[in-house]
């Protein structure tokens, strides 16, 4: 046999070279055509209204579709990158939810058109969790949060694109041109990664029939490193959880951690997606189109902000800043519904509501990547987000509701605040709970025997 050597000190021991930056800038470029597809749909929900002849409230099934498809295949496809890789699944989400979103071209009614919405959800869902896995796995672990939310402010960016997008070709081009865009560009992107995505060396790491597999990332990884063919990379004996499954994740060790993780991405989202599916037309009552999509887009990028924020002091303060975030998030909703109707000041107020939801929501995924084993922590990232979903879809529907019985602005927007204020209060509890410090929050980088905190 020859030299051992830690496969954890190989991934810790890097410095950020291109292999790095190369997977960083992949990944973000697939998690900028999720976000897209995630939020095109209200941004074309004027002219389906006309064009299959409903109001605004009947909506709701098209603009939710896609949230109960990423609840199933957020959990469904982390399976799969659990047992057949982070990249194939990474792949398959990316060519569903492309495919699927070029179909909605077929001009078919509302239901059908909910039926490709809830496929292209299992694509979104799928390649989320597989990509904070496969990031978190192969980064270093002082930039391990650092680099998970630096990858996924793609998704914020892409979801601030559709505005833009309708704001300078929908008066040109109609909806068509936001679903060409939405469909072809994960296509071209699932090509590219085919060729450019690795796989997670930890994930390779499980099967002692790729070891010279997992060797070879090992050199792109560590080119400092005179790596022989006969080089052992050594995993650590941790004890395995017990049960499948939910038993995994809801066992004594995980069991509140998660509770409060899922509740946390519950509430983030049912704000979020409230936000990002009724913003666009609530604004455009008060708002010329174009304006009105501008200042919607500005919460998305405002969104990117407080991931870049959080990307520089998660690693520093772990789940308090994300705690904090949570309670701003509270009055950032709220004062939107009062304030005048005008495009200066709805701009400015819907990136901050954009920094704290958002913000928050960067953390809650770069936490779930870090604190779970290898062995199931694409599935577990992919339940916190089916959980998570199911705040998703209330969000909007009671929006909808809400809509429907003529809720004022005021109303509707303190009604969004509401969940941040449940999520606060999770998060505090996370906190109690030692969340002191990323590094703390790694469980499975615990010895065994140990507990984390």
């Amino acid at each position: 046999m020859g030299q051992v050597i830690p496969l954890e000190s190989v991934v810790d021991g890097q410095k950020i070279r291109w292999f790095n930056i190369s997977l960083l800038l992949w990944s973000f470029l697939a998690m900028f055509a999720d976000g897209y597809d995630i939020s095109v749909m209200p941004f074309a929900g004027k002219a389906f209204t006309h064009l299959w002849h409903v109001g605004q409230g009947d909506l709701t099934p098209v603009l939710t579709a896609s949230s109960y498809g990423v609840l199933l295949g957020a959990a469904l496809l982390g399976w799969v990158g659990d047992r057949y890789g982070r990249k194939p699944a990474i792949l398959l989400a990316s060519v569903i939810y492309g495919v699927t979103t070029l179909a909605v071209l077929g001009g078919f009614g509302l239901w059908q058109t909910v039926a490709l919405r809830f496929l292209t959800g299992i694509g979104i869902g799928g390649l989320m969790p597989n990509t904070i896995a496969l990031n978190s796995e192969i980064a270093p672990k002082r930039l391990r949060a650092t680099l998970v939310v630096l990858m996924f402010t793609g998704i914020t960016l892409g979801s601030s694109a559709p505005g833009l997008v309708a704001a300078w070709l929908l008066p040109h081009y109609g909806w068509p041109a936001l679903f060409v865009l939405g469909g072809s560009v994960p296509l071209i992107v699932a090509a590219c990664l085919t060729f450019t995505l690795p796989e997670s060396i930890k994930f390779l790491s499980l099967d002692p029939a790729r070891r010279q597999a997992c060797l070879r990332l090992a050199r792109r990884m560590r080119p400092d490193l005179a790596l022989a063919d006969d080089t052992v990379l050594s995993v650590p004996q941790v004890m395995p959880s017990p049960g499948s499954g939910l038993a995994q994740l809801l066992g004594r060790e995980f069991r509140w951690i998660t509770l409060m993780l899922w509740v946390c991405f519950a509430m983030t989202l049912m704000a979020q997606y409230f936000l990002n599916t009724w913003m666009p037309l609530l604004y455009g009552t008060e708002l010329p189109p174009k304006d009105a999509a501008l200042a919607a887009s500005l919460y998305h990028v405002g969104g990117t902000v407080g991931g870049l924020l959080i990307s520089v002091l998660l690693d520093r303060f772990g789940f308090t800043v994300i705690a904090v975030l949570f309670v701003i998030a509270v009055p950032a909703i709220a004062v939107i519904g009062v304030a005048p109707a005008s495009y200066a000041l709805l701009a400015p107020l819907s990136m901050l509501a954009g920094f704290t939801v958002l913000g928050a929501q960067f953390g809650n995924n770069a936490a779930s990547g870090l604190i779970y084993p290898t062995t199931f922590r694409s599935k577990a990232v992919g339940w916190a987000l089916s959980i998570g979903r199911l705040g998703a879809i209330v969000g909007p529907t009671v929006g909808g509701m809400l809509i429907k019985r003529h809720w004022s602005m005021q109303q509707l927007f303190l009604a969004a605040s509401v969940p941040m204020v449940v999520g606060a209060v999770a998060a505090l509890v996370l906190v109690r709970l030692s969340w002191k410090r990323v590094g703390e929050l790694r469980i499975s980088d615990v010895p065994v025997g140990s507990r984390a905190g």
